[in-house]
């Protein structure tokens, strides 16, 4: 099935950010809000120990698991929250790239936001989202 989700880009707005500027689902969708996306392993232990990018692989495939488990794909994401743990730049683009990389043509709006701690032992990424669907 198709996604509902709406991309809106804007001529008005730099086009130097690699994601749509806002999106939409129609009144009649079903929200899905994703609680945060961790590194786990299925054991409870951090994936990627101290590497930005396999973590957020790590959130990705997570992601995507809540997502088919609540009847939605990536393409039905309607926005994401990428928190980094790091005041460096080069970290949240490395984390970022492979989020990026993930939804492809669907490049959701997005926030990249580098935060002092997560909550998980050496954890370093975790991905917000909400998605949208019509049943």
């Amino acid at each position: 099935m198709p996604s509902v989700v709406t991309l809106i880009r804007s001529a008005s707005l730099s086009d130097a950010a690699e994601y749509a500027y806002a999106a939409t689902a129609p009144a009649n969708a079903r929200l899905i809000f994703l609680a945060g996306s961790c590194p786990l392993n299925a054991d409870g232990s951090t994936a990627g120990v101290g590497d930005y990018a396999a973590q957020a692989a790590s959130c990705i495939e997570n992601m995507t698991t809540a997502l088919r488990e609540a009847g939605a794909t990536i393409t039905d994401v309607i926005s994401t929250r990428v928190l980094v743990a790091s005041t460096r730049q080069a970290d949240l683009v490395a984390a970022w790239e492979v989020v990026r990389d993930a939804f492809g043509d669907h490049d959701v709006p997005s926030t990249l936001m580098g935060v002092t701690v997560l909550g998980y032992d050496d954890q370093l990424v975790e991905i917000e989202a909400v998605a949208a669907v019509v049943d």
